[in-house]
């Protein structure tokens, strides 16, 4: 089975998408799902966003699969116009609603905050208030309209799965040289 890339243009207008329980349900894309939040910085706070980076690496150096009920492909986080703006991308193999309860869930499991308290309007009582932290991040989401995969419509998973095979056949013919 041959698998060809793919690309999906996302509509503008969300009232035909499946509405889920926080809003609208971007559909799947050849990249899965994913969503991207910009808002401003608080002042003064930007050094405190690149520290919870780096506590974040530190935590996944100890634990590589802290992340991993959120189903993620990537994260890229982004400081940008002098450090006022900053920018949040997420690709993951769940749909809006499932990735925003697990990350709520997830932090609050960890005993941890999230970099969004360094933003500006993010609600305080996140921890006991998820309807106000899937607020603010519908308020600061930024859809895209176009997504393509070179792999499209693969979970994390699956590619796991296929470099633990590939990993196992390289041993393999390894052992025969």
């Amino acid at each position: 089975m041959e698998i060809k890339p793919q690309a999906v243009v996302i509509p503008k207008e969300t009232d035909q998408l499946e509405q889920g329980k926080y809003g609208p349900i971007y559909p799947r894309t050849p990249a899965c799902y994913g969503f991207t939040i910009i808002s401003r910085v608080k002042p003064g706070r930007a050094e405190a966003i690149r520290g919870y980076g780096l506590n974040l690496a530190s935590a996944l150096e100890k634990d590589p699969y802290l992340l991993a009920p959120l189903k993620l492909h990537y994260l890229r986080w982004v400081l940008f116009d002098d450090d006022t703006r900053f920018m949040y991308q997420g690709i993951f193999d769940t749909n809006f609603d499932k990735y925003t309860e697990d990350a709520i869930a997830l932090f609050g499991k960890a005993g941890v905050n999230t970099v969004f308290e360094n933003l500006e309007g993010f609600p305080m009582d996140w921890k006991t208030n998820p309807d106000a932290f899937i607020k603010f991040v519908r308020a600061h989401q930024c859809p895209s309209f176009i997504e393509y995969g070179e792999y499209p419509y693969v979970t994390a998973d699956e590619i796991k799965k296929a470099l633990r095979v590939k990993n196992a056949f390289s041993e393999i013919f390894d052992q025969f040289q």
